[in-house]
């Protein structure tokens, strides 16, 4: 870590940590719920995340023959969609900073058949090990606000699209509505730590997610950001209300 990063804090949730830590307390995050990381996704979105990403799968535009990097994929979701839009003559890498989400994708993913055509790596999103101008699509669904610092994957991402290619970025926003914005405030910081609590015995991991949402640039600061690091192009959706946004910015 360079000496300018080294003395520097970030966010974690709420809280400021050293900037050299923050993957480590994400990765402990994730390790505490990637047993039971689907079914809360379910019961705290009320199967609404299964739309917001169908609809980023649409948006992507990914056709047969392409190449397809699906960053933070976690349980393999996105991958699992993308799969047979890219066909045989294609590819998907399911890339995580968490070996636990990994292996959990994997393991899904290979029980339900999709053996070829897809590959698991493990890297984190600012430091991407592979060649510029590798993927015809990179989506981030859901992992862009636990990265240590935004702007170098960003940067990361831009550097491995082809020419023409795209970036999606599918991640919890700021909602539209004062009255809605309380409702989702207290659904956020009261409900999600309870059912954490109850579903998975871990309240702080999900009053993290609560906290991180709320710190995590909002849909025109970080289209700003998209467009500082060279993407063109760009334009978000919001979906429910503002509660989730899709960015998406295309590689000229």
């Amino acid at each position: 870590m360079s000496d300018n990063k080294r003395d520097q804090t970030t966010h974690f949730g709420f809280r400021q940590v050293p900037f050299g830590e923050k993957s480590k307390l994400v990765r402990g995050v994730f390790d505490s719920v990637a047993d039971s990381y689907d079914l809360m996704n379910d019961l705290m979105s009320f199967g609404v995340h299964r739309l917001w990403k169908h609809l980023t799968i649409h948006l992507s535009n990914v056709r047969y023959g392409e190449r397809v990097l699906d960053l933070a994929g976690g349980t393999g979701d996105l991958t699992r969609l993308f799969r047979p839009r890219v066909g045989d003559g294609g590819e998907v890498i399911l890339a995580d900073i968490n070996a636990a989400m990994l292996r959990r994708g994997r393991d899904r993913l290979t029980d339900e058949g999709l053996i070829r055509g897809v590959r698991y790596v493990q890297v984190d999103a600012q430091y991407l090990p592979f060649a510029d101008e590798t993927f015809d699509c990179v989506t981030i669904g859901f992992g862009l606000r636990n990265v240590t610092d935004k702007n170098k994957a960003l940067q990361a991402m831009y550097r491995v699209l082809k020419p023409g290619g795209r970036l999606l970025i599918l991640e919890f926003s700021k909602p539209k509505g004062e009255l809605f914005g309380k409702f989702y405030d207290f659904y956020s910081f009261k409900m999600l730590p309870l059912m954490g609590k109850l579903v998975a015995g871990d309240a702080d991991s999900y009053r993290y997610l609560a906290e991180s949402i709320r710190v995590h640039p909002d849909q025109n600061t970080l289209k700003g950001m998209m467009a500082a690091v060279g993407f063109d192009r760009i334009e978000y959706f919001n979906l429910t209300q503002g509660v989730v946004a899709i960015h998406r910015g295309y590689k000229l």
